[in-house]
């Protein structure tokens, strides 16, 4: 039996939803979460226009792995934010924010997963405290290997864990992996990288990071003089990566998003009165935010 558990109703705002059990630890309580319940038909995602709810989100994100892996990739991205579709990092708790994703991930395997691979797709978690809040709420009852990248120490409250080997963890028939928001400690994603260079390269094994919040690495925010071994994965191991869906909001008067649905093009929109989506500019390459803030949006 799990003590404090808060139901939390998934509504897509218009009243249709049902009633989840969320377990509340630490800095986790009741939240709101857009329903993710809907038709899962499928679209044409080379062009697709910016979602209207997560429903819309979850399968447009799908679609998009799913052509990625039938043109070879391995190593995929998906990223937007949880607190809502037009929110930025930060809008929204921490902990709201890991448990959004984690709801979210489950809808999207659920989408994604065919039956006959359930058994043979493992989920990563940061740590193994979040497996066991997995277990005890959105993934209760399935039948996803469910793992965890990092065990927590005797120092865990000034920031330290210990790492897991990858080899320990993986088993002959995984065949997909999917890593769950590995940004909270810096160790999560050098981990990623392990997993990725033990168990990924010279197979057929895929694996997809979720809101890994890699623009953090991108951008530098982490200074390579205190973090060498995170710093160099913007050269070792995020050019690998094809970011097949991806969601970023920027605020302001100019403000506007930075969108991406593989095998589409990088979209760089704004949202008119009307409230629709325009396309500012669009390009093959991803573009730095830095770039998208100071250059693309001011200009449009």
């Amino acid at each position: 039996m799990v003590l404090n558990w808060i139901p939390a109703t998934i509504s897509n705002g218009n009243g249709i939803g049902g009633m989840f059990n969320v377990a509340k630890r630490n800095l986790r309580a009741g939240f709101p979460v857009h329903a993710v319940t809907g038709d899962q038909g499928s679209r044409n995602v080379s062009d697709a226009k910016f979602p209207n709810d997560y429903t819309e989100l979850l399968v447009q994100a799908k679609e998009a792995a799913e052509s990625a892996l039938k043109d070879g990739k391995q190593l995929l991205e998906i990223e937007f934010p949880t607190a809502g579709l037009q929110t930025v990092p930060g809008d929204g708790e921490g902990g709201n924010e890991m448990t959004g994703s984690m709801l979210l991930i489950r809808e999207f395997c659920d989408r994604f997963v065919t039956p006959e691979k359930t058994t043979r797709t493992r989920i990563f978690f940061p740590e193994a405290n979040e497996v066991s809040f997995a277990r005890q709420s959105a993934f209760e009852g399935c039948s996803l290997k469910l793992d965890y990248l990092t065990k927590p120490s005797l120092f865990e409250d000034f920031g330290f864990t210990t790492k897991v080997k990858m080899a320990d963890r993986v088993r002959p028939e995984d065949e997909t992996f999917l890593v769950a928001y590995p940004y909270f400690n810096v160790n999560e994603m050098l981990v990623v990288e392990e997993l990725y260079k033990e168990a990924v390269v010279g197979t057929d094994r895929k694996l997809i990071i979720f809101n890994g919040e890699l623009d953090r690495i991108r951008s530098g925010y982490y200074p390579s003089f205190f973090y060498p071994k995170l710093a160099a994965l913007s050269q070792s191991f995020l050019p690998k990566l094809e970011t097949v869906y991806y969601i970023h909001n920027f605020k302001g008067l100019k403000g506007g998003t930075l969108f991406r649905c593989y095998p589409g093009p990088w979209k760089v929109l704004r949202k008119a009165s009307s409230g629709s989506f325009i396309c500012l500019h669009q390009q093959e390459e991803m573009p730095s935010l830095k770039e998208v803030a100071l250059e693309i949006l001011p200009s449009a």
